[in-house]
């Protein structure tokens, strides 16, 4: 697994000097954009890991294979600098700051393209990811926003910003639990934000909603009921019931009703059939209220519609 996080990087070391470059066109910049994005989520890499580096880029990999191959000689590409310019600096900080002015006017996607640029520059520069996060949020992608705050946190650990927006982007994709422990970290980071304040207690109350793991549709805890004697013996008492068998029967032999909308044949599921089978479940349900009703309140609660919430976000 290692080599293979270590040929990833190097393919995304390499999309990275090939977006650098300057020669593409800005559909080739964004589809090399969105590889790079794809190749780190699949392989859990980033170009922060050093470790992953080898001695020769993929470039030079390639020229030497081919110099072997060929009888040429091997030919030498330079990798790209790792430590920007003062200049440099000074450009990812302007470009940071169009994508600040492209957020104002909710223009997202080329505030990503500006923030992107400014990571390509200065990619030690957390503000940068954590900017983009934002962006990637705006756009829906909380995936990449997720990924852009862990960045930003790897490089500053004391960035609360990172933090409340690692909690908005993983409470949109409804991992509730995991963003109430990035909002209390950024609560941590900065007290006095009543942002955070305000997303954890959303996040904490959602995180109560959220049905159990065993739970089934709506919340409802099946489990619960599978081990319940008394619900399992009822339900075996409604599917002996004899209308409710001749009606599974003719569901299941395809013979429910009949072609043309005529009468159905006796025995072959029809409109008397469909009637026993509602009578059969009304008496299901009403033989469940009589013999156990603390089961029918406790389904009752756990169906019971809950008001929406929202979350608020700051600005970059």
């Amino acid at each position: 697994m290692a080599d293979t996080k270590r040929l990833a990087f190097s393919i995304i070391q390499f999309l990275h000097s090939q977006l650098n470059s300057g020669g593409l066109s800005s559909d080739a910049q964004e589809s090399l954009e969105v590889a790079v994005q794809c190749l780190e989520t699949a392989f859990g890499v980033s170009m922060d890991d050093q470790s992953l580096a080898v001695p020769q880029t993929l470039p030079e990999i390639f020229a030497f294979a081919t110099s072997q191959s060929q009888g040429a000689p091997q030919v030498k590409v330079s990798p790209a600098p790792q430590t920007p310019t003062e200049e440099e600096v000074a450009e990812a900080e302007r470009l940071k700051t169009e994508g600040n002015e492209q957020m104002k006017a909710e223009n997202f996607s080329a505030a990503v393209e500006f923030y992107t640029k400014a990571i390509e520059i200065n990619p030690q520069n957390a503000v940068y990811f954590c900017n983009r996060a934002a962006a990637y949020s705006k756009l829906g992608n909380y995936a990449g926003a997720v990924q852009d705050c862990e960045q930003a946190i790897g490089i500053d650990p004391s960035y609360s910003k990172a933090y409340g927006r690692m909690g908005l982007a993983l409470a949109s994709l409804n991992k509730h639990t995991e963003a109430v422990n990035y909002y209390k970290k950024a609560l941590e980071l900065d007290p006095d934000n009543e942002t955070y304040r305000s997303n954890l207690k959303i996040a904490e109350q959602k995180m109560k909603e959220m049905p159990s793991p065993t739970g089934g549709m709506g919340g409802i805890d099946l489990a619960g009921l599978l081990s319940n004697p008394g619900f399992m013996s009822m339900a075996s008492n409604l599917m002996n019931n004899p209308q409710v068998q001749q009606m599974m029967s003719g569901m299941m032999s395809g013979t429910y009703g009949s072609a043309g909308g005529g009468p159905a044949a006796p025995g072959t599921g029809g409109p008397n059939d469909l009637s026993g089978l509602i009578q059969a479940g009304q008496q299901f349900a009403q033989q469940m209220q009589q013999q156990n009703p603390e089961l029918i309140e406790q389904l009752r609660s756990q169906i019971r519609s809950r008001p929406p919430s929202a979350s608020h976000e700051e600005q970059p």
